[in-house]
Order: C-alpha cells, then sequence, then structure tokens
C-alpha cells in the first residue's frame, strides 16, 4: 500500500513538471546572438491574455531576464521577459550607436511574440511593457516610435507591429540628449556608452554631430499624440526641475518632465515620485494589471 502511494505520488509530480514545463518556456531565442533570447510564462485562459513585456535593466550593460511573474499570471496576464545586446556586444559587432542594438532587439523580441499570439494564446492587442533604468528607457523609445512593422518584408515577424497598448516602468532615463538633460539636472552624467564615447561631456561637445542618433533613440524625441498610456515610478527625493539630485540617473525630474510634455500632446500619464500624496497605484504591476485587465 505505501508502494503504492509512493507511486501514485511519483506520478502526481510528473504529471505536475509537466504541466508547469507546458506553462513556461525558457531561453526561446528570437535572433541568432546568444542574447536575442526570451522567457515566456503563459497564463491559464481559455481567451487569448493579456502580456506584459519585461525589459531588464542593467544601463544595457548587464542584468538578464530573470523576473518574478507570479502576480500577473495570478490576474491571468501571460509575461515574457527578454534579454538583449548589450552595447559591448553591439561595439564588437560594428553596431553604430551601440544603443541601436539593446533597443532594435527590443523591437524584435516584440515582433517575435506577436507572431506567436496563436500558439501562446496571447491578445496581441494588449501588450504592456515595463522594466527598470535602462529597461524603462527602451519601454518608452517602444511605447513613443512610430511602428517599425514593415509591411512588405518576406520576414513575417518584421510585418508585426511594434506598437504598446501601455507602458509603466520604474527609474527610467527618459532622454538621451545630454543638452536636455543637464537643463533638468545640471549634475547629470549617465548615458554616454549609448554613442559609444567616454563621457557625458564628449557626447555635449559632440552633440550636432550624434544628433540623429539622439533624434532617433531618444524616447523623449519620438512623443506625439497617438502614444500608448504610460505610467512612471520614481524613488528618491522629491524632484525639482533644475536641481542636482543625488541619483540624477534615476531621478523623478525626468519624470516631471516627460509627463508635462505627454499632458501637452494629450496622451494619458501617470507618474509617482514621493511627495505624491494617496497615488491610485503603488507600482508598475498595480498599474499594468488595472490597465491590461480593462
Amino acid at each position: 500500500m505505501k508502494r503504492l502511494l509512493l507511486s501514485i505520488t511519483a506520478l502526481l509530480l510528473i504529471q505536475q513538471a509537466v504541466v508547469a514545463e507546458t506553462k513556461q518556456l525558457k531561453d526561446v531565442p528570437y535572433g541568432e546572438h546568444p542574447r536575442q533570447v526570451l522567457d515566456f510564462y503563459q497564463a491559464e485562459s481559455e481567451e487569448p491574455t493579456p502580456v506584459v513585456f519585461y525589459i531588464h535593466g542593467g544601463g544595457w550593460q548587464g542584468g538578464d531576464k530573470k523576473t518574478n511573474p507570479k502576480a500577473f499570471l495570478d490576474n491571468g496576464i501571460s509575461v515574457v521577459a527578454i534579454n538583449y545586446r548589450y552595447v559591448k556586444n553591439a561595439v564588437e559587432l560594428g553596431v553604430k550607436p551601440p544603443v541601436k542594438a539593446p533597443l532594435e532587439d527590443a523591437a524584435r523580441a516584440l515582433q517575435f511574440v506577436r507572431s506567436k499570439a496563436e500558439e501562446w494564446n496571447l491578445d496581441k492587442e494588449r501588450i504592456g511593457a515595463t522594466g527598470g533604468s535602462a529597461g524603462g528607457c527602451s519601454s518608452l523609445w517602444l511605447a513613443f516610435h512610430d511602428d517599425m512593422a514593415d509591411p512588405k518584408s518576406e520576414d513575417p515577424i518584421a510585418r508585426e507591429s511594434t506598437r504598446l497598448f501601455c507602458a509603466a516602468v520604474n527609474g527610467a532615463q527618459v532622454s538621451l540628449d545630454p543638452k536636455q538633460l543637464r537643463d533638468w539636472m545640471p549634475n547629470y552624467r549617465y548615458g554616454a556608452h549609448a554613442f559609444g564615447l567616454p563621457n557625458l561631456d564628449v557626447v555635449m561637445e559632440k552633440r550636432e554631430e550624434v544628433m540623429p542618433w539622439i533624434k532617433e533613440y531618444s524616447p523623449f524625441s519620438h512623443v506625439s499624440e497617438d502614444d500608448p498610456p504610460i505610467a512612471m515610478f520614481y524613488g528618491g527625493e522629491v524632484p525639482e526641475l533644475g536641481s542636482s539630485p543625488k541619483d540624477p540617473t534615476h531621478s523623478g525630474v525626468m519624470g516631471l518632465t516627460l509627463a508635462e510634455k505627454l499632458k501637452e500632446v494629450g496622451v494619458d500619464v501617470y507618474l509617482k515620485h514621493p511627495g505624491v500624496k494617496d497615488p491610485e497605484y503603488g507600482s508598475s504591476t498595480e498599474y499594468l494589471i488595472a490597465k491590461l485587465k480593462k
């Protein structure tokens, strides 16, 4: 009897493992480079599910796609978490500017996910991007950029849309323009590696030369009235335009300026930072669940 119970228990564990395996796919390639892989966590649903598209932070120089999808899965929302080429990989491959690699990888991964909509039971119209720091910057770039789909491409993945339903970011950089950033925060010094330059002073010196890159890869430069709803979450100090915060790289000052721009063009925007009383959403997770489940 004891052996029978042990056998039944073992069988149930095997069945559970099989079920778990069918709901999670690891290191699915969306390109040829070793870092062009993603993880997929499938929410249980008979209907196509919304998707959270997670882009990890790390300055486009480090980090990994590891994430905890439980809160989203519990609410019927599937999750995709991507890796992408770092700027150092871009330099090795001769990609200019280096930031082109992680940003365009994010776009390609999003198109790949949409191409899997039927197979993975996804609602390709309800995809919300999220991430912290550089992952948040990538999310905003996707949210604001015109659709990069190529309807005439022979590649079916390239024909898929890169537009988002919404985005919710944490401590995100909103611009790659050094002049803009230092007008907001005189002590700002981050981001030169995006252009393969040693520091932001050099980027300032070469600003006119790299302006085509800034216009293409800075999220702020792509803001328009047809952009999706945006939520931004910042910690640290109460943001004040023109101040020199302790952590300018992740300061809510950037959220203030982007929120103002989005309001000007009529885009739905939510901003939470120290000093905001009675916030409607306490986190990017809360926001995404609320938006994607409507």
